[in-house]
């Protein structure tokens, strides 16, 4: 029991930060990053077995945008999402119940034949491997997963601190716990590569400023720049995906 309470609360705290990242203004829809952060999430989901459905598990959910966007993408490859978030409501999660996206306050009990997506999650607990075993303890039979995190600790900003972040990750900090965690990564890579120089330069700027307010960097875009940058964005998750150099984000995936 003690072990449940502990998971609902990591998930919840990892759910509201995600929902707090959004601002007014940010369109999930229409917005560069959302956009581009989901290409790689669909192309490994894509290179899936398709012999099956599979179970969508959005660990840490917010808003559920990612399931959501899976499960309009590939409505025949998929049984069933659920959205993971202790926030959700007695009524939310009846009226979800008879749906394919299903609204829970924890993780099922059962996890087999599933995709579990953790869209930057582990930065915000304190203890990541703890998230990931309790993960593993409820799998059976062969299940995949896809995790992203922020990337490299030069980057940390107020972005950070506004976030509540614990860390931000390299490739092989991140491949330690997975692998400590008996996860199987088949890729881990570094994503928006191209964007670090800029990202970097203008973090350095911006921790040089004396007592820098502690809110969040994502904002709505120009319609143009927000063009421009997702097209830079969707080449750099559609090709580059061997880049073991730098990026803002680190993307692993495998089994367990």
């Amino acid at each position: 029991m003690l072990k449940i309470l502990y998971l609902q609360r990591l998930i919840n705290y990892a759910a509201y930060m995600d929902i707090k990242e959004i601002p007014s203004g940010i369109d999930q829809d229409t917005h560069w990053y959302y956009q581009s952060k989901k290409i790689p999430l669909f192309n490994y989901f894509e290179s899936l077995p398709n012999d099956i459905q599979y179970d969508i598990i959005d660990v840490g959910s917010g808003t559920g945008f990612f399931a959501e966007e899976l499960l309009r993408a590939f409505p025949y490859k998929i049984y069933r999402c659920y959205l993971i978030d202790t926030e959700y409501t007695a009524d939310e999660i009846k009226s979800s119940a008879n749906t394919r996206l299903i609204k829970q306050n924890k993780i099922p009990n059962v996890i087999s034949n599933s995709l579990v997506v953790m869209m930057d999650v582990l930065e915000h607990l304190e203890d990541d491997k703890k998230m990931l075993n309790e993960i593993m303890v409820n799998a059976v039979n062969q299940n995949y997963f896809f995790i992203t995190v922020p990337a490299f600790k030069s980057l940390w900003s107020v972005h950070d601190e506004y976030l509540c972040h614990f860390r931000r990750y390299t490739i092989s900090s991140l491949r330690k716990v997975l692998t400590d965690s008996n996860y199987k990564t088949n890729s881990i890579y570094y994503l928006y590569g191209i964007l670090f120089p800029l990202v970097w330069l203008g973090r350095k700027i911006s921790n040089l400023l004396p007592n820098p307010e502690i809110k969040s960097e994502m904002k709505a875009a120009h319609p143009l720049l927000n063009k421009i940058l997702f097209s830079i964005c969707r080449f750099d998750a559609n090709h580059l995906t061997k880049n073991k150099l730098m990026g803002v984000s680190c993307v692993a995936y495998g089994k367990f």
